[in-house]
């Protein structure tokens, strides 16, 4: 392996030029199992609704690390402590944190694969990383795990102030073009301290925290929870679930060898653990997986199957209901009844064109962001903050969501 010009520079549409200053990033970003994130959408189906949203979980990781960068300076430059072994693996931690995440990035959580988390699948491939490297990953698989000595690295890699955050905040915000979620990450990181090993912000750093809480929350909202990206995500989650449904049937349907094996099978975190086949074939999974399939679904017999794909990749969405109250059993099944009469499926076949769930937005919880003050105190940004109220913030908003196509008639009460 040639060792000359380890140092890449990529030029980034959010911060520019990226250095990549440890040399050894480089293999990492070549590894198959990273450069799958390129074939992984960051905001999943959200383009449907922002066309601009189209980039990717590889972009969001370079993110991530050059924020982590940025910040280890800043904290060096007031004194703190970091080695550059510290150095070198919290970048590979922040690097490959969401190594572990599926096609369209939360979907497959909930259909295909038994609820596995994607961060206890990226733990799981960092181990298998580290083992194809040598051990070279050993301190960054410490600091993940918050099992390093120096807690506040970890904070820096997962906490309600981290570089992931900061990256996807401004990512999302710049390629949906939702600018609502623009934060000045530059400042908040020029404010970072740390405090009997937790990391904390400066007192005059706490409007910009002010700023991303909201910022973060109003993204949400418009962004990640909009009521008809959750619509197409729940589609897809759908479609997903009857593949396998048919497949575990054994009902003839065309998918890449990679995806068959999750619609055959029912993988939980052990699975993942114990055989390495298993973990291959995820890693070997991405967006076009899903969609080749669907292009190929769509014609299938099985009316439901055909019916979900061809409405997804044509954009036509269900119709979503949102409310504060839950959808009662009675309403849920009404839909399915006036699906099940209108288009002769059976009670269980129509219950796949009805998705019924909650969604939940909370801006802070508390003890999560330090606010330092030039006297040495330490105090809760919730009660440090003299603009947002307590209650305002630590309070979770929680949604019903009913879901079902648009050319179904509401029925009749």
């Amino acid at each position: 392996m040639s060792k000359t010009n380890r140092h890449k520079i990529l030029n980034d549409p959010i911060y520019g030029f990226v250095t990549l200053r440890h040399a050894f990033t480089l293999d990492i970003l070549d590894h198959p199992f990273v450069q799958r994130l390129r074939r992984i959408s960051q905001l999943g189906l959200s383009h449907l609704v922002y066309p601009g949203a189209v980039h990717n979980r590889f972009h969001h990781a370079v993110g991530s690390m050059f924020l982590m960068q940025e910040a280890i300076d800043s904290l060096r430059s007031k004194g703190v402590e970091i080695t550059p072994q510290e150095d070198e693996a919290v970048c590979f931690a922040i690097l490959l944190h969401d190594v572990g995440h599926g096609p369209f990035s939360h979907a497959l959580e909930h259909s295909i694969v038994n609820e596995v988390p994607h961060e206890d699948i990226s733990s799981i491939i960092m181990d298998r990383l580290n083992i194809d490297f040598n051990g070279k990953l050993d301190l960054a698989i410490k600091i993940f795990k918050n099992e390093y000595k120096k807690k506040f690295l970890h904070q820096l890699v997962s906490s309600q102030l981290d570089m992931d955050r900061l990256d996807y905040l401004a990512r999302d915000s710049f390629y949906s073009g939702v600018t609502e979620g623009k934060v000045g990450s530059e400042r908040i990181i020029k404010m970072l301290s740390v405090v009997n090993d937790k990391l904390v912000v400066e007192e005059k750093g706490i409007h910009s925290i002010e700023k991303f809480i909201v910022a973060r929350r109003l993204m949400y909202w418009q962004v990640y929870l909009h009521r008809t990206v959750i619509s197409a995500e729940h589609m897809l989650t759908l479609i997903l679930r009857r593949a396998k449904y048919l497949t575990k049937n054994k009902v003839a349907l065309f998918a890449s060898p990679s995806l068959y094996g999750f619609l055959q099978n029912d993988y939980d975190i052990q699975s993942f653990i114990s055989d390495p086949k298993v973990l291959d074939c995820f890693c070997d999974l991405d967006d076009s997986d899903i969609y080749c399939a669907m292009k190929s679904w769509r014609y299938h017999d099985d009316k439901v199957l055909s019916t979900l794909s061809a409405r997804l990749l044509d954009r036509k969405l269900f119709r979503i209901e949102l409310r504060s109250q839950p959808f009662t059993e009675r309403e849920v099944n009404e839909r399915i009844k006036t699906i099940s009469d209108a288009w002769g499926l059976t009670t269980d076949e129509a219950s796949y064109f009805v998705s019924n769930d909650t969604i939940q937005n909370q801006a802070y919880t508390p003890n999560g962001i330090l606010i330092k003050y030039k006297d040495g105190s330490v105090l809760d940004f919730a009660e440090a903050n003299d603009h947002l109220s307590l209650s305002h913030l630590t309070r979770s908003v929680v949604k019903s969501f009913l879901c079902y196509p648009k050319d179904i008639a509401k029925p009749e009460r």
